[in-house]
């Protein structure tokens, strides 16, 4: 598989060079260093953001995938962006869009709700796409992006474009009809689509017993045809490994695979939820003896990595996120008058409270009636 990847002096994804696997097609010692990059940049720019949330500058909630950065970086890194590529990710996905190219400061703006954030503040948190980039704006309803993928790997297959998709998927919304539908569909039309079921144990409140009453998700597989693989979606390269197969199966016109992960949600459903419904001791024990970020940082080190080549990663990381902060907060609210922009074809501009203009009865000094106990003297 041909990435671009960075030395180890420069594993930010600046991307500007071309570092191939291994002959076997492992991979190469870049890679690895830049797979920790991406699982530590995730990590980094979620708690500033919590820094952020917490001084009421953020606009909204705060989703954190805390204890799933693994599992996000590893599949999207399995794509190949050369060959145009996409991924529809979800709320716990940051780290998938950071490998796809998506950028700290326009993340941090974007959750600010600034002017110049990708949406303009009009949309919140993640929820926005870039086709040159490969990642295609998610919406909130669960399975809903699994047809739309189905329905934009199924143009790949039509054009005969050398192209594969992938959806993110939580295991709750593996009981919504539009899962179904979607991934029927694309397993009949036999479209190059990589479906990731993201088994982190809770769909919101609801504990996967609840929800379902399948063993493991990668089971429903069967149901519709198509070839089911499931791995430890805390280990970054077992993750790697599992959606290389399948981009490579999709690739080749071997069709939909639906890919489980399991993995686990250390934060509640948003910062505002304080996982009552979570066993005691379950948050901590996933947290000592099954930290994604941990375990790859020993691995590393026992393959003969040594720690100031990850120190100087941190340190490149946290410069990163510190330049992205002041750039975010030194941006700009969003100007009213563009809320009219991208509403009609021709928008108007108008000045605010347009509609007072020339009403001498209306009120001149200020626009608060009587009864507010506003009184001129």
């Amino acid at each position: 598989m041909a990435r671009s990847s960075t030395a180890a002096s420069k594993p930010a994804n600046s991307r500007d060079s071309q570092v191939r696997s291994n002959s076997d097609g492992s991979l190469s010692r870049e890679q690895k260093l830049e797979l920790y990059y991406y699982m530590r940049l995730t990590r980094s720019l979620e708690e500033r953001l919590v820094n952020l949330y917490r001084q009421t500058k953020v606009v909204g909630g705060l989703f954190r995938s805390l204890g799933q950065e693994a599992d996000a970086v590893g599949s999207a890194y399995a794509l190949d962006r050369s060959k145009g590529d996409v991924l529809s990710p979800l709320i716990r996905n940051l780290g998938s869009m950071l490998v796809q190219g998506a950028k700290p400061n326009e993340i941090i703006k974007q959750y600010m709700a600034k002017g110049d954030s990708p949406t303009r503040g009009r949309e919140l948190n993640i929820h926005y796409g870039d086709l040159v980039r490969g990642f295609i704006g998610q919406i909130s309803h669960l399975g809903d992006m699994v047809p739309v993928m189905a329905g934009v790997t199924l143009s790949f297959k039509m054009r005969k474009e050398n192209r594969v998709g992938l959806v993110y998927v939580g295991d709750g919304a593996t009981s919504t009809g539009a899962f179904h539908e979607g991934i029927n569909f694309a397993a009949v039309q036999r479209c190059p689509l990589v479906v990731v079921v993201e088994n982190n144990g809770y769909a919101y409140s609801t504990p996967l017993s609840k929800q379902t009453a399948a063993k493991q998700l990668v089971d429903k597989a069967i149901g519709y045809g198509i070839a089911g693989d499931q791995a430890d979606g805390n280990d970054v390269i077992a993750t790697y490994e599992v959606t290389k197969r399948a981009v490579d199966r999709a690739r080749s016109g071997g069709g939909v695979t639906l890919i489980e992960l399991i993995t686990y949600r250390r934060k509640g459903h948003a910062e505002h939820d304080n996982q009552s419904y979570v066993p005691p001791g379950e948050i901590d024990r996933w947290a000592s003896e099954n930290d994604p970020v941990d375990r790859y940082v020993k691995r590393l080190l026992a393959e003969g990595f040594d720690h100031p080549e990850l120190k100087a990663i941190d340190a490149k990381v946290t410069l990163e996120i510190d330049n992205a902060t002041d750039e975010a907060e030194a941006s700009p609210m969003p100007d009213p008058t563009d809320a009219l922009v991208g509403i009609y074809a021709d928008p108007p501009a108008l000045a605010p409270l347009w509609f007072r203009e020339g009403i001498k009865s209306a009120v001149e000094v200020h626009e608060r009636p009587s009864s507010w106990g506003t009184h001129d003297v």
